[in-house]
């Protein structure tokens, strides 16, 4: 065979296989399309985003039940998720400790607060009141 005889043989074949069959971007693109439409013959399209949107949410009840993995992963997407992160300190007595210190320091604070706001109201009743002009 020769060169000339060979290009013409690609490209017979090349005319023959496309011309037969669809191209694969065709297929896909078919494809695609059906596996679009099978759900919206099924169910409407308002019960299928609701379905999915129920299947996401029990996906991540599932993800986010299993020890902190998925917490610190969220957690360390941004700095305003670091609340999503497990307690350090995985122990009971380490919890209750930082805990106390807390309700400690804010009970220190409430305290402060109502000792101004004593001192506000004894200024108030030793002012000499204005009677209301009529």
């Amino acid at each position: 065979m020769t060169t000339s005889s060979l290009s013409e043989l690609s490209r017979s074949r090349l005319a023959g296989e496309s011309a037969g069959r669809p191209s694969r971007r065709a297929t896909l693109r078919n494809l695609i399309a059906k596996a679009w439409s099978w759900p919206g013959r099924l169910f409407s399209w308002g019960v299928v985003r609701v379905l999915v949107i129920f299947l996401i949410g029990f996906g991540a009840g599932i993800a986010w039940s299993d020890g902190g993995a998925a917490r610190k992963t969220v957690a360390g997407w941004s700095p305003y998720l670091a609340w999503l992160t497990p307690a350090p300190g995985g122990t009971s007595a380490d919890r209750f400790k930082a805990m106390s210190v807390a309700l400690a320091t804010a009970r220190q604070s409430l305290d402060k607060l109502s000792t101004e706001m004593n001192k506000v109201q004894a200024q108030d009743s030793d002012a000499p009141r204005r009677r209301a002009a009529r």
